[in-house]
C-alpha cells in the first residue's frame, strides 16, 4: 500500500509538540511493516541547515489566490534504502524562516496562504513524482484543505481517482482560523464559504475543511473521540463531528521503546529496568542535585514537562502549591509556552527555592532525567486528546497523577487498593481540591513502599508502542482503499 503522510511537522526534521511524534513514529512503523509510506513536509529553514537533502530537480507551482508560486521537491532517506523517507516542498518566500508558525510575538500574519500553498503542493507534488498514493493521511489544520481539494478541485483528476484521504485531529482546540478574505486565497468555490462549508462564524476554517471532506477522521484516543462530539470539548465544530460520527474513529498513541527505554538510554545518569530498580533511585538523586535541591532520597518527587498553558492545567497546581509542598513533595517543572504561566510559575519557584524547580524552554537530556527520578508525573489537563507524558512516565516507573479525561482516561487505569490493580491515580473534577485529593492519595501509598514498588512494576509492564496503533491505521487504510476500488 502506497501511504502519504502530509504533516506540518515529524521528527527528526521539524518539532514544535507531539504532532511531530507520532508522524516521524508513524513513518517508522509502517515501514517495519513493509508498507510503502513516506513523509511530505513544508521545507523549513531549519531543516535545510540540520539535513542533507536531495534536489529531486522536480518543481511544482501551485496558486494562491491569483498568484503562481513555484515549489522544488527536495528528498531525504532515514536508512540506506534508495527509497525516500520524506519528500520536501521548498518555497524560500512561504517556509525560510526560523519558526514554523510564528515568533514568541504570535503567529506569522500570512500562515493561510503558506498553507494553502503546501496543500495544494502535496497534490501537484504526488502527480510531478508520479507517486499515485492509496491513503493520504493528513495532519491536523495545516493540511485541512487536501481532503478538500480532493473532493472539488482535484476531482475530476484521474490520479487521484482512487486515493483515499483521512485526517488525524491532534488538538480540536488548533483549528487555523482565518478571517474571511482568505477564501479567496484558497481557489476553492466562493460558495464554500456557508455554515456547511468551512466558514466558521464569518472565518475560514481550515481544519473544519478536513472534517467534512475527509474519508476518514481519526483522533488520537477513544475517549477524546467521544468528548469532541460534546460542546465542552467540541470547540464549536461539535455539530460537524456529530454529522461525521460514523467517519469518526479514536486511535491511541503511542510512544518509541527505543527512544524511552530506561534500560538504555543515555540521557539518564543509570540505567535501570524491571527486573534492576536501583537505578531509579539514583537518578532521582542526580535529578535533586541537577535541580539544586535537598538529596533526600525518601521524600517524593513530583514532575512535569510539557507546554505550559491553560489546557494543562497549571492554574491548577499553582493554586495548589501550598497544599502540595506542605505535603512535604518537590515539585519540577519543564516547559515553555505562555507568557503568563512564565511569570507566575517563575514567581512561585522563587517563593519555594529548594523545594520547586522551573526550567522555561526545553532540553530533552532533562526531560528524561525528570521521567526517570521523578516519582510521580502530574497531568491535571483541562482537557488532553492523548498524552503522551503519562505513557513515556509509566515506562520509567513514574506514577502518573492526572485528570481523568481524553486520552488520560484511555492510558491511565486508576489504583484500587482493596485489590492492588491500577497504573495511577486519576481525578474528574476540574478543581484544585479535586487535584489535592488526587495526589494525597498517591502519597498514602507511596509510603507504603511494598505497595508503591507493586504499583510501579504494574505501570512499566504497561505496553503502548506504536506497533499496535499502526496496525489500527493499516486496517483502516485497508477498509478505505477497498471502499474506493
Amino acid at each position: 500500500m502506497k501511504i502519504l503522510i502530509a504533516t506540518p511537522e515529524a521528527i527528526p526534521f521539524a518539532k514544535t509538540g507531539g504532532l511531530a511524534d507520532v508522524t516521524g513514529a508513524l513513518l517508522k512503523e509502517f515501514n517495519g511493516l513493509k508498507e510503502k509510506a513516506c513523509l511530505i513536509l513544508p521545507l523549513y529553514k531549519a531543516v535545510k541547515e540540520k539535513f542533507k537533502l536531495k534536489d529531486t530537480g522536480l518543481t511544482i507551482k501551485a496558486p494562491v489566490g491569483y498568484r503562481d508560486f513555484t515549489g522544488r521537491i527536495f528528498s531525504y532517506s532515514l536508512s540506506q534504502a534508495d527509497n525516500p523517507s520524506a519528500y520536501f516542498i521548498e518555497c524560500d518566500d512561504f517556509f525560510d524562516r526560523e519558526d514554523l508558525y510564528g515568533t514568541p510575538e504570535g503567529d506569522y500574519n500570512d500562515n493561510a496562504a503558506r498553507f494553502i500553498f503546501f496543500s495544494r503542493g502535496v497534490l501537484e507534488a504526488c502527480k510531478a513524482l508520479k507517486f499515485k498514493p492509496d491513503v493520504i493521511h493528513c495532519n491536523d489544520w495545516q493540511t485541512g484543505l487536501v481532503p478538500l481539494y480532493l473532493k472539488t478541485i482535484y476531482k475530476p483528476d484521474k490520479f487521484f481517482g482512487n486515493t483515499a484521504s483521512v485526517i488525524t485531529v491532534h488538538n480540536l482546540g488548533y483549528q487555523g482560523l482565518f478571517p474571511a478574505p482568505a477564501m479567496l486565497l484558497t481557489g476553492l468555490d466562493l460558495k464554500l464559504f456557508n455554515p456547511e462549508g468551512i466558514e466558521f462564524y464569518g472565518k475560514v476554517n481550515f481544519l473544519k475543511a478536513g472534517l467534512i471532506a475527509a474519508d476518514s477522521i481519526t483522533t488520537v484516543s477513544n475517549n477524546y473521540a467521544k468528548e469532541i462530539l460534546s460542546k465542552e470539548y467540541g470547540f464549536g465544530l461539535d455539530g460537524v463531528l456529530r454529522k461525521r460520527a460514523p467517519a469518526l474513529t479514536g486511535i491511541i498513541n503511542g510512544i518509541d521503546y527505543n527512544e524511552w527505554n530506561p534500560a538504555a538510554d543515555s540521557f539518564i545518569p543509570q540505567k535501570y529496568s524491571v527486573r534492576d530498580m536501583e537505578g531509579k533511585r539514583k537518578c532521582k538523586l542526580r535529578l535533586l542535585k541537577d535541580c539544586n535541591m535537598k538529596p533526600d532520597i525518601e521524600a517524593p518527587v513530583i514532575g512535569m514537562v510539557g507546554r505550559l498553558s491553560g489546557q494543562k492545567g497549571l492554574d491548577l497546581v499553582l493554586e495548589s502549591l501550598g497544599e502540595i509542598l506542605s505535603a512535604g513533595a518537590s515539585l519540577i517543572i519543564l516547559g515553555k509556552g505562555d507568557e503568563l504561566f512564565h511569570a507566575r510559575l517563575s514567581e512561585a519557584a522563587k517563593k519555594y527555592k529548594g523545594r520547586m524547580y522551573l526550567k522555561i524552554g526545553f532540553e530533552d537530556k532533562l526531560a528524561h532525567r525528570i521521567y526517570a527520578g521523578s516519582d510521580i508525573f502530574l497531568m491535571p489537563s483541562r482537557y488532553e486528546p492523548c498524552g503522551l507524558g503519562q505513557i513515556i512516565a509509566m515506562r520509567y516507573g513514574t506514577i502518573p497523577a492526572a485528570r481523568k479525561t481524553g486520552g488520560l482516561a484511555d492510558t491511565i487505569l486508576d489504583y484500587e487498593p482493596l485489590t492492588f490493580k491500577g497504573t495511577g491515580f486519576l481525578f474528574s473534577d476540574y478543581t484544585p481540591s479535586a487535584l489535592q485529593d488526587c495526589l494525597k492519595r498517591a502519597l498514602c501509598v507511596y509510603v507504603d513502599k511494598p505497595r508503591w514498588q507493586r504499583l510501579v512494576l504494574n505501570t512499566m509492564k504497561a505496553d503502548f508502542s506504536w506497533i499496535r496503533s499502526a496496525k489500527k491505521y493499516i486496517e483502516l487504510y485497508n477498509r478505505l482503499v477497498t471502499a474506493k476500488g
